[in-house]
């Protein structure tokens, strides 16, 4: 098949002709049609992540067609429009049986414990637990642009933040996690603050449903504004980032009893940040949550917001490339100068 492979960390993605990946017995084999260009992608492809052997073939956020179906799978069939999410849990385990999968320990992660989908092909394990048929009406390219971004978004301010309509939303960062959160925000009825520091990045969060803008470049307190701009401070925040002025940002600017979620994945020094624990969390009484994917069996109710047209993935995405331009997306990324979502679609 042709795929891209990584080879070393930091340089440019082999684009080859290598081996077709093994049918799971319980799996079953995609034929990609589009995968989208993630962060996480560009985290594998700096050498930040352990779970990564190389040569690697990146890529999670895939849509494509059933082409095989192992022994033991019952519910997928060849032919089937599939997508699945980035996390995949066992589905036997006491978390999986719980419906957490994207907590599961021996959970297989696409693009990162095994090959991913910046490739013709793609194995995906654990499939009656895990692979999600599309409505007949979503194309590819928006359930590409669903990936882990959008369904990281939906988990954390649906099911962990729990926001509601009417409750004032904080999102720290407006790349594609981000601006995904800014865009359920509203489709939830929430009051969103984006904030960032890219102007390019503002246009965007404001197309996506965002009430205010707050460039934090140009403030000398955000989390001051934020709470001046939300009338004492927001219900929840989202940190997009995984920076530690921003995870900072975040608690500050809640309101007391606001719950603060972390989906920016904080790696080398941004993973271990000084806690203000008394003053900030312990006195104001705040959550301070993680969440990381989405189960498959929470998907329908990400694709009843965009039935339902309160959730427009189609403004959000802003690049479509070949595989051969995956590399360029990576460089861009490393000055955070990627905007919106970038899918490939030409493997």
């Amino acid at each position: 098949m042709k795929a891209a492979l990584l080879e070393e960390f930091n340089q440019p993605l082999n684009v080859t002709t290598t081996r077709d990946p093994v049918l799971p017995d319980d799996g079953v084999m995609v034929r990609v049609d589009t995968c989208g260009v993630c962060r996480s992608d560009w985290h594998g492809w700096k050498g930040t992540n352990p779970l990564i052997d190389r040569p690697h073939v990146p890529g999670h956020e895939f849509a494509g067609e059933v082409v095989a179906v192992g022994p033991a799978c019952k519910h997928i069939r060849v032919g089937d429009r599939v997508t699945a999410p980035v996390i995949m849990g066992c589905g036997q385990c006491h978390t999986c049986r719980q419906g957490q999968l994207t907590i599961c320990d021996t959970q297989h992660v696409i693009g990162f414990t095994g090959w991913g989908a910046f490739a013709e092909l793609v194995a995906v394990p654990y499939a009656d637990t895990n692979v999600v048929v599309l409505p007949d009406t979503m194309g590819y390219d928006v359930a590409a642009a669903l990936g882990c971004r959008t369904t990281t978004a939906f988990a954390a301010v649906v099911d962990r933040a729990a926001v509601k309509a009417g409750e004032t939303l904080a999102v720290h960062g407006c790349g594609g996690v981000g601006l995904s959160a800014v865009s359920i925000g509203a489709a939830v009825g929430a009051t969103v603050i984006a904030v960032d520091i890219v102007e390019d990045k503002f246009k965007l969060a404001k197309e996506a449903g965002a009430t205010h803008i707050v460039n934090a470049a140009k403030v000398d307190n955000v989390a001051e504004v934020i709470r001046e701009l939300s009338g004492g401070g927001a219900n929840a925040s989202i940190e997009a980032l995984g920076v530690t002025e921003t995870f900072h940002n975040s608690l500050r600017c809640l309101a007391k009893f606001g719950r603060h979620v972390q989906i920016g994945q904080p790696l080398d020094e941004h993973a271990v940040p000084p806690l203000p624990l008394l003053e900030t969390i312990y006195y104001r009484q705040l959550s301070v949550m993680g969440s990381r994917g989405l189960s498959a069996h929470r998907f329908p109710a990400l694709f009843a917001l965009i039935a339902a047209g309160r959730l427009d993935m189609q403004r959000l995405i802003k690049n479509r490339i070949t595989l051969e331009q995956a590399s360029d997306v990576f460089v861009q990324m490393n000055n955070h100068e990627d905007v919106g979502i970038t899918l490939i679609e030409s493997i």
